[in-house]
């Protein structure tokens, strides 16, 4: 009996982005896309007024980050989970496996609004679905290689895997901020 592993994994992500995820993005507002729902939420902000020690990014809009990561974790906004999805999810991955230009934290350039946001993503996810498709089966045995650390030795199905984990992880986390803003009082 065959079975094409490659769809199957592909089609996991792509039933989560299509039906459930990017959908519910549709109409995201520049203050949703912005909210801090805590005081000291990590955010994307204009160059030079973050309140961390390490922004990051190459343009006019800077991720708040901190290395190492303040214990605990602190709250992190819409923008700021998209960004996450769009560089170290998608971006660098995409950069390191399907030859599509280099991508980090401290370089990429964050969208200041939430269309500008969600067009990045669009693309992001594109690239990766597109590359992953073209593994085919063969390519779903090749090790991951030196750039991904400790998924190095691993086949890329597990890489795969995981992308598929954090898209769906960090896309409900993202949804449930803004079933939040919904629900908060005015500001």
């Amino acid at each position: 009996m065959s079975f094409d592993w490659n769809s199957h994994l592909r089609e996991q992500l792509d039933w989560h982005w299509r039906v459930h995820f990017r959908p519910r993005l549709d109409g995201l507002t520049d203050e949703e896309y912005l909210w801090e729902p805590v005081p000291g939420a990590w955010n994307v902000r204009p160059r030079g007024t973050s309140p961390t020690s390490m922004a990051a990014g190459g343009g006019d809009f800077t991720i708040d980050w901190e290395v190492p990561e303040p214990s605990p974790p602190p709250v992190t906004t819409i923008a700021w989970r998209l960004g996450h999805l769009i560089v170290g999810v998608l971006g660098m991955r995409n950069a390191a496996h399907f030859g599509i230009g280099t991508t980090d934290y401290l370089t990429h350039a964050y969208a200041g609004t939430a269309a500008g946001a969600l067009a990045q993503l669009d693309e992001a996810y594109l690239t990766w679905s597109t590359g992953v498709a073209a593994l085919g089966e063969e390519g779903l045995r090749r090790a991951v290689g030196p750039a991904e650390g400790g998924f190095a030795e691993h086949p890329m199905a597990t890489l795969v895997l995981h992308i598929n984990r954090e898209m769906i992880h960090h896309g409900a986390e993202i949804l449930l901020l803004r079933d939040l803003f919904r629900r908060v009082p005015p500001r």
